[in-house]
């Protein structure tokens, strides 16, 4: 492999990265609509994110978390890059992982594979239903300490890991009330 230089200024200094990391959408994308991907995407772009991940479920996995009923993976994994290619979304990615396994794949590969593909710090923007069942795996204590939640809305019902680890989520509203 070759090497290639780059010549620089003395006292050359990068400039800072004033965006941050990844921005994971987690969930099934079976009811989710056009405007709520954009509120997705605006959300990237006022948070300064780098990128915007949508990580649609595989049915499999669908089915061993809540027994709901989806469409095929490949549909509702097209209509989200119908969506991309519509409005013409520059740095969101169809993550397809799991689409590639055609199988149950655990939260803890697929974070451990976004994690390794992705720039750090990561954010999971995942439904508050989507939290609660999150909340219920035994190694939720051991990626909660790796990345952050945002929710669209304040849940319902708390699960209790999710109130112990309360300083590590937050709704959509009070990270924009923040900036």
């Amino acid at each position: 492999m070759r090497r290639s230089s780059i010549s620089v200024p003395y006292g050359y200094e990068p400039p800072e990265e004033t965006r941050k990391g990844t921005l994971i959408y987690y969930d099934t994308f079976e009811h989710i609509t056009d405007e709520e991907l954009e509120a997705a995407a605006d959300l990237t772009r006022k948070l300064d994110f780098k990128r915007l991940v949508l990580y649609p479920l595989h049915e499999e996995t669908v089915r061993r978390m809540s027994k709901e009923p989806v469409r095929a993976y490949h549909k509702r994994e097209q209509q989200l890059y119908d969506w991309k290619n519509n409005a013409s979304h520059s740095g969101v990615v169809v993550e397809s992982f799991e689409g590639k396994r055609k199988k149950y794949t655990p939260l803890e590969a697929a974070l451990r594979h976004l994690s390794d593909k992705y720039e750090p710090p990561y954010f999971l923007y995942v439904s508050p239903e989507m939290t609660n069942q999150i909340a219920a795996y035994s190694s939720f204590e051991e990626w909660i300490v790796k990345l952050r939640l945002l929710l669209p809305r304040e849940p319902q019902h708390l699960h209790p890991k999710l109130e112990k680890y309360r300083h590590r989520w937050k709704t959509v509203r009070e990270s924009l009330t923040e900036e």
